[in-house]
């Protein structure tokens, strides 16, 4: 194959630098991503390897393997193999691009310039000890993929550049405990069988150095490396290498997938999902964790925890490990949330103050005022009678309990999961991750400025000063705080919509439905408001989703986050503060804000001086918001499941309709992964922040719906293996990463966990009647304020509402309804003020002072009562047990003692070697005798 000279790479270079193709360099800095020791990247090489035939035609004297001609290989109709065409080498990473000499003619300008970029990029790799083989698709005659293999060297030079714990000797310690200590034999017919999935053997882990390769458990070298960690390392170095070297530098495949240089990027499953490998040599991960894990009727089973790791790496297998104890503990809150449900449902017949609603000689007899100007009826308060009947199963005084419940149980919950994350922390072996975890490549590469280290004294590279940092973090907090003030805006627009529409459905909607009784009996002004309302919120919504989703991640990266870890943290709070904003204003509206500050009939209050303000609905706001929570748990439930199972789902057809079709025995698996869905880089972080959203309304405003953990944990048990179905099966196979937490979701957990208490005091104080009937019961139903001699809840609803006088109206001339009133001249209205006539009227009167000191002392009591015990109970219990301390330090001691006892041993043998030595060259009797 002909070569390219020193010359003609320099005239290409120069090309490059002279080509102005649009595109924006992932740096501008001068000091390329880290990579290796100088060792493995031999300028030389680079010239050597560099070829100007096709990006796949790779070969040199020097190459790390040989390429037979044609320039492509071809298929060895093994459709299951891991491994290149000689059987001996293992795929870890395809890369797959589209051959431009098949593509349209009048692209070739763009078509040559992408070839080059290409050319150079796979010659990087090449340098840097990768091992390609480019194989034409069996399916599609435009697609190439290159398959990509580490050999030894690398591998163990790269594990050691990114401090990969690797095993030192299995570890003689005890077993890890149960999660449920005596129950573990209860739950033994929940665990997946042992002999299918069998348990992985623990090994004490270390660093892994090149230079002590001796002391590590190496049996088999080609099993030494697992796959996962195989295909992290490739990504390592994939991330880094650079195809563009010139004034802009640019590096990376996530750069060359974006921009369409190559058409996908992945690792590969080790097998198809339905059936095993043929292979003898392949573990078929996959197919044991569709079967065990993913498998509708493995719906009841414990989640394989060790194997999802070990196929999908740590980052993903302490996803579904949260997400599996999280259900757990739903279970304990949904069962309490149910009896509480229940207790509401029974006792709801001997409700007095819906009874006395619903009596046509008491609620029948009160005509109630109308709720807006000039064109609303009056009516009467027993057409409320099916609201209040349903008011009466939430706001009872099991959900007072239940409150006080779910303060406690998100507590532990917490605090439980820090113990079960700290114990997967030790058997996952990432204890000490945070202090290994490399710089991200964008952040090395803005590396300019030379500081000198506090702490070594040394000069290291940093990507701007302290001015510089202070400056961007001012920027980014600005732009987030701009978008939660466009939110805030959307939804006061939302309102003032509500406001203004129902007036006009008010006087319109009865004229254009009459004769219809039937649809007037369901389509009220109210209820069209609503719909209308909620069509344009959710329109909203998922526009500001959509463009904010991106300038968060803009945000970030000019942010400049320096590991993986910090830029997800940072774009996690970013992203939850938006939709917090975005999915709680409308419940945080009607518990309360919504017909909090309304006035009275004759003085009502406005918004901007035109609109009056909206009151509740007549079954009351704690209803409404029972109802709101109801709609959007179940439908985001119904409607997040739906998605993300037909999707994917629904893709995969389409790709496979558009490509040629062939039988997966005869497809390639390279090809086959191909065809799959790709995760985006979000991913993951979606899932998250759906599950964080739910926990919001699990716990933020339970004290209106106890039913809310029933919900969740239907959900949750579908969540899981619909999330495990999709990776398993329409998914690629996502790169693995390490990780020790679920990062920034543990403090934003413990904020809401904190909130919750607050919300649900104040909901119970404020939203729902329990206060005002507590009042009543112990307070205002005997005399001198009542007008009985016992406690009882008789005459609570004639207590509650205020009177007005109709004359007092001050639209009285533009068309209040008042024909068909008969005698009465007064209508009710819900508050505490003095009625017409006396000296105050219209002012509030000494009941509303005592309900509302009353619900200032519940707040305040039941606040501290909660917050007290959780602060014992976060006290009491430690975040780590004593046994996994225990277990740390004791494989800390031994992995150092072996290391040290190793060093030792080598100093030992060299110490003997030298006396050897010096004692022969004084004692001429032990030198061999000279014939």
């Amino acid at each position: 194959m002909p070569m390219m000279t020193r010359n003609v790479l320099l005239d290409l270079e120069q090309e490059e630098e002279d080509e102005d193709d649009g595109e924006i360099g992932d740096a501008s800095a001068s000091r390329r991503p880290f990579l290796a020791p100088h060792s493995l990247l031999p300028s030389s090489l680079v010239l050597e390897t560099f070829e100007q035939s096709v990006s796949s035609s790779f070969g040199s004297p020097d190459s790390l393997q040989d390429f037979r001609s044609p320039a492509f290989e071809e298929f060895n109709g093994k459709p299951d193999s891991l491994f290149f065409n000689d059987g001996q080498r293992r795929i870890d990473f395809v890369l797959v691009y589209e051959d431009e000499t098949k593509k349209e003619p009048n692209k070739k300008g763009t078509n040559e310039k992408q070839m080059k970029k290409r050319q150079r990029y796979e010659s990087n790799l090449m340098c840097c000890g990768l091992e390609l083989e480019a194989t034409r698709s069996v399916l599609d005659d435009k697609l190439v993929f290159v398959k990509v293999h580490a050999p030894w060297d690398v591998l163990c030079t790269y594990a050691e550049i990114m401090h990969i714990k690797l095993p030192l000797k299995p570890n003689d310690l005890k077993s890890r405990s149960s999660a449920f200590g005596t129950l573990g034999w209860f739950t033994k017919a929940l665990q997946v069988d042992e002999s299918i999935i069998k348990p992985e053997q623990e090994f004490f882990t270390a660093p892994f150095e090149k230079s002590r390769m001796k002391d590590f458990y190496i049996v088999d070298k080609d099993a030494f490396f697992n796959p996962a960690t195989r295909s992290r390392i490739v990504h390592f170095i994939l991330s880094r290498v650079e195809y563009q070297s010139v004034s802009v530098k640019k590096f990376g495949i996530n750069r060359l997938v974006s921009s369409g240089i190559y058409k996908a990027a992945f690792p590969l499953h080790d097998c198809r999902f339905r059936y095993r490998s043929e292979d003898p040599s392949c573990p078929n991960e996959r197919y044991l964790l569709y079967r065990e894990w993913a498998h509708p009727r493995s719906i009841y089973k414990k989640q394989p925890l060790d194997l999802i790791r070990k196929y999908y790496g740590e980052k993903i297998g302490i996803y579904f490990a949260w997400l599996g104890y999280y259900t757990q503990m739903l279970l304990l809150a949904a069962v309490v949330g149910v009896a509480c449900f229940l207790y509401g449902y029974l006792n709801q017949e001997n409700c007095t103050w819906s009874k006395e609603v619903c009596n046509p000689d008491i609620g029948g007899q009160i005509v109630m005022c109308p709720q807006c100007d000039r064109l609303c009826p009056f009516w009467k308060l027993n057409i409320t009678c099916e609201s209040s009947k349903k008011l009466c199963i939430f706001d009872s005084f099991g959900t007072l309990i239940f409150a006080v419940f779910m303060g406690v149980w998100v507590t532990l919950f917490l605090e439980f999961w820090k113990r079960r994350q700290a114990e997967l922390e030790y058997e996952w072996d990432t204890v000490e991750l945070q202090q290994e975890e490399q710089p991200r490549p964008e952040y090395e590469a803005q590396c300019t400025h030379v500081v000198i280290n506090e702490i070594t004294q040394e000069e290291e590279r940093i990507p701007f000063t302290a001015w510089g940092k202070c400056i961007r973090i001012t920027l980014c907090a600005s732009a987030v705080f701009f978008w939660i003030l466009l939110i805030i805006a959307s939804v006061i627009g939302i309102i003032v919509y509500r406001l203004s529409v129902f007036i006009v459905f008010s006087a319109q909607l009865p004229k254009t439905l009459n004769g219809t009784e039937a649809i007037q009996k369901y389509l009220t002004p109210q209820t069209a408001t609503s719909i209308t309302a909620s069509i344009i919120s959710f329109i909203i919504i998922m526009i500001l989703n959509t463009i904010y989703e991106k300038v968060a991640i803009m945000i970030t990266n000019f942010e400049l986050p320096r590991t993986q870890t910090d830029y997800e943290n940072s774009l996690t709070m970013k992203m939850f503060l938006f939709q917090f904003v975005n999915y709680y204003s409308s419940c945080f509206y009607i518990a309360f804000f919504k017909g909090k500050f309304v006035g009275y009939p004759g003085d009502p209050v406005y918004w901007l001086g035109k609109y009056r303000n909206e009151e509740c609905d007549p079954g009351g706001c704690l209803l409404e918001l029972t109802t709101q929570l109801t709609i959007i748990m179940g439908g985001k439930a119904i409607w997040n499941n739906i998605q993300e199972v037909l999707l994917p789902w629904i893709m995969n057809l389409i790709g496979r309709y558009h490509s040629v079709s062939g039988p997966d025995n005869l497809t390639p698996r390279w090809e086959q992964d191909y065809h799959l869905q790709a995760m985006s880089t979000l991913g993951l972080f979606y899932e998250y922040l759906e599950m964080i959203i739910q926990f919001g309304f699990v716990t933020l405003f339970v004290a209106s719906f106890p039913l809310a953990p029933l919900l969740a944990l239907v959900n949750n048990i579908l969540e899981i293996r619909v999330d495990a179905w999709k990776l398993t099966t329409q998914y690629r196979r996502l790169v693995p990463e390490k990780t020790r937490d679920i990062g920034a979701w543990q403090p934003i957990m413990q904020g809401i966990a904190i909130l919750a208490v607050v919300t649900n005091a104040m909901i119970i104080a404020f939203t729902s009647d329990m206060i005002p009937r507590l009042v009543y019961y112990w307070s205002f139903s005997v005399p001198p304020y009542g007008n009985h001699t016992d406690y009882t809840m008789e005459g609570y609803i004639n207590n509650t509402l205020s009177y007005f006088n109709i004359a007092d109206f001050k639209n009285r001339s533009k068309g209040n309804p008042y024909t068909g009133l008969g005698n009465y001249t007064t209508c009710r209205y819900r508050d505490f003020r003095y009625p017409p006539g006396h000296p105050q009227e219209y002012k509030h009167n000494i009941y509303y002072w005592h309900v509302i000191a009353a619900k200032l002392a519940f707040v305040i009591v039941m606040e501290h009562i909660i917050y007290s015990v959780k602060f014992f109970i976060s006290y009491a219990i430690p975040d780590v047990s004593k046994t996994t301390k225990s277990k740390i330090k004791r494989e800390k001691y031994l992995t150092q003692k072996l290391l040290h006892e190793s060093h030792l041993q080598d100093m030992t043998r060299s110490m003997g070697a030298i006396a050897e030595k010096v004692v022969e060259a004084v004692d001429p009797s032990r030198h061999p005798k000279v014939e």
